[in-house]
C-alpha cells in the first residue's frame, strides 16, 4: 500500500514550519513581522545613505574651514615672497580621538610650491569634497582658491586640505547605529503589541471554538454572530445556515422512515396474513386464490419500496448532484414503451404528443426519467379501462414544457395543493396507491429548477404541466 502524502520535514527547521503552516495566530504574527522587518532593512539602508551623506558633508564643513583658515594665514613679505605660517587650530580641529592624520598642501597660481606636502593629490572641483587615496591611504580633500594681497600675477594661492576617514567613519557607524538602535526597540514593541492584539483578536474566535465543542451531537440550534467581529460573522452565518441544512435534512429523514414504516407496516400485516392462510388451505382453489393475493400484495410492497428509494434520492443533499443533458421527447419515448403493456392489458390508448424539435434538459437523468415514469404510471392507474393517456413534449422559448393528460377523474380543485405531500390520497380512490407518485415529481422537478402545475384536461380528467428550464 503507497502513502500518496508528503513526508513531514524533520528536525527545528521542519517543526517550525510546521507550526507556522498549522497556525493562524504564527501566521499573522509572521507577516507583520516581516512586514516590519522589510521596512526597517528599506529604512536603514536609507539611514545608511543619510548617515553617510551627514559624515560627507560634517568632514567637507571641517576640510573647508581647515583651508580657509590656511589661506588667510598666507601673506607676502616686505620683498615680495608668499609667506605662510600654519595656523595650529587649522590642524586641531581635526583632533577627534579617532587617529585621524592631516595633509595639506599650499601653491601659487603659477605652481610653486609654499607649504604642504608637494603630491597632493587634488580634487576636480574647488569646494566639493572627494575621496583619493594618498600614499595607501584612504583620504578626503577638498581645495579652496583664496585671494592674496600683494601678488604681482594672478593674485591666488590654492590650499589643498586632506584627512583620513577615522573621524568620518566612526561619524557615519554612530549616527547609523543610534538609528539601528531605535528601529530595534520599534520592531521589539511592535512585535509585542502584534502579540497582545492577536491574542485579543483572537479570542472570539476561540469562544465560537467553545462553543461549537460544548454543544451536544443533537443541538443545531444557531450561533450568535454578534460573538465575533464582522469579519468573522460571515463564518457563523454559514455554519448556521449548514445547521440549519442538517436539521432540516435530519427531520426530513426522520419523517421519512417514520412515514416508511407506517405504509410499510399494513401491506407486510396482510402479506403474513394470506401468507398464513395459503399454507393452512387444504383447498387448492382457495390456496391458489390466496396465493394469488399474496403475489399482489408483495408486488404493492416491492412497488412502494421502489417509490420509498426514488423519493429518498430525489430529496437535495442525498446523493451527488449531476449535470446530464437529456433529450425529453426520447426520454417520453422510452417509458411510454416500457409502460406500453400495461396500457394495452387496461386497454387504455397510451400516446405521445411531439414533433421533430429537439427539447433538451439539463440535471439528473434517472431522476427526471423516474419523475416521467410516475406521471404516466400515476394517469395509467387512475383512468379508467377503455379510457386515454397523452404525453406531450414541446418548447417555448428557454423552457422545455412536458404535459400528461388523462381522462379519468381528474382531482377536485381544493385538494389539487395536498396531493403533492408525501403518503396524501385521495378519500374513495382504490387501494393499491401510495400516495408518493406526485411526490416524488415535485421533489425532481424543484431540484431540476422547474415548476409543476395541476389542471383540467379537456373533456374531463387531469393535466399535469411541468416546466423546466430548457438548454
Amino acid at each position: 500500500m503507497h502513502n500518496d502524502a508528503a513526508p513531514a520535514p524533520k528536525g527545528l527547521f521542519g517543526r517550525a514550519i510546521g507550526a507556522l503552516t498549522n497556525s493562524l495566530r504564527a501566521q499573522l504574527l509572521a507577516w507583520v513581522v516581516l512586514t516590519l522587518i522589510g521596512a526597517i532593512c528599506i529604512n536603514l539602508y536609507l539611514s545608511f545613505r543619510s548617515a553617510d551623506a551627514t559624515a560627507d558633508l560634517v568632514t567637507d564643513r571641517t576640510l573647508l574651514a581647515s583651508a580657509r583658515v590656511i589661506a588667510e594665514a598666507t601673506h607676502v613679505d616686505s620683498s615680495g615672497t608668499v609667506q605662510i605660517d600654519i595656523p595650529p587650530a587649522a590642524l586641531e580641529m581635526f583632533d577627534t580621538g579617532y587617529g585621524d592624520r592631516v595633509f595639506y598642501q599650499v601653491v601659487t597660481a603659477w605652481g610653486s610650491l609654499i607649504a604642504g606636502y608637494p603630491d597632493l593629490p587634488h580634487p576636480k572641483r574647488e569646494q566639493v569634497g572627494e575621496d583619493t587615496i594618498f600614499r595607501t591611504d584612504g583620504m578626503r580633500v577638498i581645495m579652496l582658491n583664496h585671494p592674496v594681497v600683494g601678488l604681482d600675477q594672478d593674485g591666488t594661492v590654492s590650499v589643498v586640505v586632506a584627512v583620513t576617514h577615522n573621524s568620518q567613519h566612526a561619524m557615519r557607524r554612530e549616527l547609523w547605529l543610534s538609528d539601528f538602535s531605535k528601529q530595534l526597540v520599534l520592531v521589539l514593541l511592535a512585535g509585542l503589541v502584534t502579540i497582545i492584539g492577536l491574542q485579543r483578536g483572537l479570542a472570539p474566535v476561540l469562544r465560537l471554538r467553545d462553543a461549537v465543542r460544548e454543544r451536544g451531537r443533537q443541538r443545531l440550534d444557531p450561533l450568535n454572530p454578534n460573538m465575533v467581529q464582522n469579519e468573522l460573522r460571515p463564518l457563523v452565518h454559514a455554519l448556521n445556515d449548514h445547521m440549519e441544512r442538517v436539521q432540516n435534512q435530519m427531520a426530513a429523514q426522520r419523517r421519512f422512515v417514520s412515514n416508511a414504516a407506517h405504509q410499510l407496516r399494513t401491506p407486510l400485516a396482510l402479506i403474513s396474513t394470506q401468507a398464513s392462510v395459503a399454507a393452512r388451505e387444504t383447498d387448492n382453489g382457495r390456496r391458489d386464490e390466496a396465493l394469488s393475493a399474496l403475489r399482489s400484495s408483495t408486488w404493492q410492497v416491492t412497488r412502494l419500496a421502489s417509490q420509498l428509494l426514488t423519493l429518498s434520492r430525489a430529496e437535495p443533499g442525498s446523493r451527488r448532484p449531476r449535470n446530464d443533458t437529456i433529450d425529453l421527447a426520447d426520454t417520453a419515448r422510452q417509458v411510454l414503451e416500457n409502460l406500453a403493456e400495461e396500457a394495452l392489458r387496461r386497454n387504455i390508448d397510451l400516446g405521445l404528443e411531439a414533433d421533430d424539435t429537439s427539447v433538451r434538459i439539463g440535471g439528473d437523468g434517472t431522476m427526471l426519467r423516474e419523475m416521467l415514469v410516475n406521471l404516466v404510471d400515476n394517469a395509467l392507474r387512475y383512468t379508467q379501462p377503455g379510457g386515454r393517456v397523452t404525453v406531450g413534449v414541446g418548447r417555448k422559448g428557454d423552457t422545455a414544457l412536458l404535459w400528461v393528460e388523462d381522462n379519468g377523474p381528474g382531482i377536485p380543485e381544493a385538494e389539487r395543493p395536498q396531493v403533492f405531500e408525501r403518503f396524501y390520497r385521495i378519500i374513495g380512490t382504490e387501494p393499491e396507491g401510495s400516495g408518493l407518485g406526485l411526490a416524488i415529481v415535485r421533489e425532481v422537478v424543484d431540484g431540476a429548477g422547474g415548476s409543476v402545475t395541476l389542471g383540467d384536461a379537456t373533456g374531463g380528467g387531469l393535466l399535469v404541466s411541468v416546466r423546466l428550464p430548457a438548454v
